[in-house]
């Protein structure tokens, strides 16, 4: 009840508003990398500019007294008021601020915990409430514009129907988040079992097979659980990593690019062959029949499993979403490389940020609140802003590397190393986190110094890296870029709501054919006009559209 007034209170405050308001990480040449030292003043000061800022904000943190805030202050002569919200219910916060005209000057937000999505972007861009930054970026912020220039996509995610930028998204490559679908074996038990590791979706079978009857645990019970998963989260959902070895399955939009002809996967006679074998591992008890409905909380019991371990592999982007890091079960996981189907062995790609913009200037920022703002987003557009926004203070948070230390990727040269805070100590409060994490090239995350032992809490990193290895490159040769394409004004609400009745009609039908619920032989026909009748045509014809417009200039 509770929801249902505050979003009627927001759809009401919304009407109001409308009517009243008809490159290398070395990108920049600032000081040396890492230098965490005071900041000189800004040029021509006066008294500082007032800004007033939206942040989402977490418990370990108070941004009002945030050593990297008095940091910023100084160095761009800017004078803060916080307004901040916690994580939880962060959107429908940021929904009534605007919607209320009680908003700041500036938004800077993370984007897993709430931002501005492409749709509210045009919504607010068209109502003038937000501010395109176009001029200011080409007048102030050179290392904007370098990123800009150099990586197309992230141009593309940033650049309105219209040509003009109205926010920044934050470009972080995280390789290992760039392939979500990875799948998880206990390496333990294939040794007690002498199993060698899959190669193939059959191969796979077998092993879990053996893992369910041959009681690799010991205990005497029937208890093992050969394979989990969860519903709570893109790479941890079971049907992609297999279905890749029929057809490719993106676990986003179903969406298919072939030769720049958009298409859908999940109506081909391959999606109905993938189903079929995820259902035969189903029926016979291989997969927990709760990988379909749990939360992340469920799927991570099975892992921390106390009495003894019971999990055999599990659907996951990275192991620590199963079972706790650090545990004796955690270093028992090993990454199964892409199983070879009847059409090969394909893995999902997904770009790891999201469309949308962290980054919003609105009508109240004076100019000087806009120039202040744009520059110090360029800021930690460089390295050195990178490190001292995201990281902190070098010597406390992270510190420079020494001999013997390794980068995540061999081939780089070590930058930085973390310097985690001890066990029962509170973080510092040095600085932005996630919020500050505008510029993380993957040379620059290759860098980062990470233990040899990737079994370990400090290695984890390193351990990801050497998994995405296996999933790098066998990805389609054409994906549709779904986080790069923008969808014209006119039809953006169209899209929006065939996309989810599309999406939520496959994602049921495809549980429902696993579980038995439907008959994959009797009830194909049915699904497929099922898809088609809820205008499957015009939603690929609109996402034609949009890949064309922005990708085919």
């Amino acid at each position: 009840m509770k929801k249902t007034v505050s979003t009627l209170w927001i759809m009401l405050l919304t009407i109001s508003l409308v009517l009243t308001a008809c490159t290398s990480p070395t990108v920049s040449d600032t000081s040396t990398p890492g230098a965490t030292g005071a900041a000189k003043p800004a040029e021509g000061t006066g008294a500082p500019v007032p800004i007033k800022i939206f942040a989402q904000q977490d418990a370990n943190v108070d941004l009002a007294t945030n050593s990297f805030s008095k940091l910023a202050e100084q160095k761009f002569n800017i004078k803060f008021s916080w307004q901040t919200v916690p994580f939880d219910g962060a959107a429908e916060k940021r929904q009534i601020s605007l919607a209320s005209g009680d908003y700041p000057d500036l938004y800077m937000l993370i984007p897993w915990v709430d931002k501005f999505s492409q749709t509210d972007i045009l919504r607010y861009s068209q109502q003038g409430v937000i501010l395109p930054l176009d001029d200011l970026i080409k007048q102030y912020a050179p290392n904007v514009q370098k990123a800009l220039d150099k990586y197309p996509y992230f141009k593309a995610m940033n650049t309105a129907p219209d040509g003009k930028i109205y926010g920044l998204t934050q470009l972080v490559e995280c390789y290992h988040c760039s392939y979500p679908n990875k799948m998880w074996i206990n390496s333990s038990w294939l040794k007690k079992l002498n199993l060698t590791m899959p190669k193939t979706l059959d191969e796979y079978k077998q092993v879990l097979e053996a893992f369910k009857t041959k009681d690799p645990n010991g205990n005497g019970k029937a208890d093992e659980v050969p394979l989990s998963g969860s519903i709570e989260d893109y790479g941890v959902h079971i049907i992609p990593y297999f279905m890749n070895g029929f057809i490719y399955d993106d676990d986003r939009t179903y969406l298919l690019l072939n030769n720049g002809k958009v298409d859908v996967a999940a109506n081909k006679d391959e999606w109905k062959q993938g189903l079929q074998f995820v259902k035969s591992m189903y029926d016979a008890g291989l997969i927990d029949k709760g990988a379909f409905t749990q939360n992340a909380t469920a799927y991570k019991k099975i892992g921390d499993n106390a009495d003894s371990q019971i999990l055999g592999a599990g659907a996951a982007m990275h192991p620590y979403i199963f079972v706790t890091g650090g545990s004796d079960n955690s270093k028992t996981y090993d990454p199964v490389p892409p199983l070879t189907g009847p059409n090969g062995a394909l893995a999902t790609y997904n770009y790891p940020s999201d469309p949308g913009a962290t980054f919003v200037l609105t009508n109240k920022a004076s100019k000087e609140a806009q120039i202040a703002a744009i520059k110090l987003v360029d800021y930690m557009f460089t390295q050195e802003g990178q490190i001292r926004g995201h990281f902190g203070e070098e010597g406390k948070d992270w510190r420079k590397p020494k001999d013997g230390d390794s980068p995540v990727e061999k081939s780089a040269t070590p930058l930085l190393a973390t310097i985690p805070t001890p066990t029962g100590e509170t973080p510092h409060n040095s600085s932005w986190g996630a919020m500050a994490q505008y510029f993380q090239p993957k040379e620059f995350r290759d860098s980062w110094v990470a233990a040899t032992n990737i079994y370990d809490t400090t290695g984890y990193e390193r351990r990801l890296q050497e998994a995405t290895h296996l999933y790098d490159g066998k990805q389609p040769k054409d994906v549709f870029p779904h986080w790069a394409i923008w969808i014209d004004p006119s039809t953006a609400d169209e899209a929006a709501m065939l996309k989810t009745n599309i999406k939520n009609y496959i994602d049921q039908n495809s549980l429902q054919f696993v579980t038995g619920a439907k008959d994959l032989n009797k009830d194909w026909d049915a699904y497929v006009a099922g898809l088609n009748k809820l205008n499957l045509k015009r939603y690929t014809e609109i996402m034609q559209q949009s890949y064309d417009k922005s990708f085919k200039k």
